[in-house]
């Protein structure tokens, strides 16, 4: 070989030793790590909370997120105390997460105080409209959007599915705490009372926002063996689902829940949406928005699978005999 061939050949690996290396570095450079800022609705020790983030977390692995390789999830449990909610979502906010989730209205509620810039997708808001958190369901037209939970018509569906349970009952109370319902506990209002007339029931309110007004609620409607409950659906009432279970057996009022977990515990009966299923499409959204979307063009979406969940024991521990329509119509009988 001649002199100069050689310097030539040795002159064209040393170039295309300088272009393949930086391509090699680049292709084994580690993925871009994402935040996700997650406030849940329950505390730490729920077996509920615990479930529905699992849920959430499996979907997004499926989706191709996974922990500590391309995502870290921040997550703080924000149960009933407002305070307390606030505190975990400043917390949050502050770590400069690229999206949010916020599982039920107090959350919600705390997270938009905190930004207006940083995606926030919902989980379990009732009415995100009225509320002024989207400007409608199709196009929501800022930095939230998200899946929600129930209607403001549910609140007489709740009432007429109580009555159908335990025929005798004349009077009705709706248990919500002001302070983390939607519309200061005001949004199921207007169905629940119109529902009640309709079925020819005496409608009451009974706010509660602390445990003593939990205990003297139910036990001034225990005095009427004609009396049920009805537990809207929010922070305050799903934090203290066990206690509230344990006083309506304790005054034999017959009661009913949006949440399944509520005869799970020992209620009577519950009507509402699969939640788990619910978190789990939420993550379609954190994916979405992690990609590029923005969640003013993602649209807010509504429940796809309600259930209706009926507990026997409780029911024949309250004398009341279920029909056989109900047992047929009910998608799961606690035994």
């Amino acid at each position: 070989m001649k002199r100069r061939d050689f310097i030539t050949l040795l002159g064209g690996a040393a170039a295309a030793s300088c272009v393949s290396w930086p391509l090699a570095a680049r292709a084994q450079q580690p993925e871009r790590m994402r935040r996700i800022g997650v406030l849940m609705n329950t505390g730490q020790s729920s077996s509920d909370g615990q479930a529905r983030l699992s849920a959430f977390r499996q979907r997004l692995q499926d989706l191709g997120w996974s922990q500590d390789r391309n995502i870290r999830i921040d997550v703080r449990w924000g149960s009933g105390d407002v305070g307390e909610i606030r505190a975990f979502a400043a917390e949050l906010v502050a770590l400069s997460p690229d999206v949010l989730l916020a599982y039920s209205s107090a959350q919600l509620a705390a997270l938009s105080r905190e930004t207006r810039i940083i995606p926030i997708v919902f989980v379990g808001v009732s009415d995100p409209v009225s509320s002024g958190y989207v400007a409608s369901f199709a196009r929501p037209g800022g930095n939230i959007t998200g899946f929600t939970a129930f209607e403001a018509s549910m609140g007489g569906k709740w009432v007429a599915i109580l009555k159908e349970v335990a025929p005798a009952t004349a009077r009705v109370a709706m248990m919500v705490n002001p302070d983390t319902g939607m519309l200061q506990g005001k949004l199921y209002s207007h169905a629940f009372e119109s529902g009640a007339v309709a079925l020819g029931i005496e409608p009451v309110t009974a706010d509660v926002r602390s445990v003593s007004d939990i205990q003297a609620a139910i036990a001034a409607l225990g005095q009427r063996r004609d009396n049920g409950l009805v537990v809207m659906p929010e922070t305050f009432t799903t934090t203290h689902r066990e206690n509230i279970v344990a006083l309506a057996a304790q005054h034999r009022v017959p009661a009913i829940s949006a949440f399944l977990q509520f005869p799970k515990s020992g209620g009577l009966v519950s009507y509402g949406p699969d939640n788990v299923d619910i978190i789990r499409r939420s993550a379609s959204y954190i994916d979405r928005i992690l990609k590029g979307e923005r969640p003013a063009d993602l649209p807010v979406q509504a429940p796809t699978k309600y259930e209706t969940v009926l507990n026997l024991k409780t029911a024949k521990s309250l004398e009341i005999e279920v029909s056989p329509s109900l047992l047929v119509r009910a998608d799961e009988v606690i035994e």
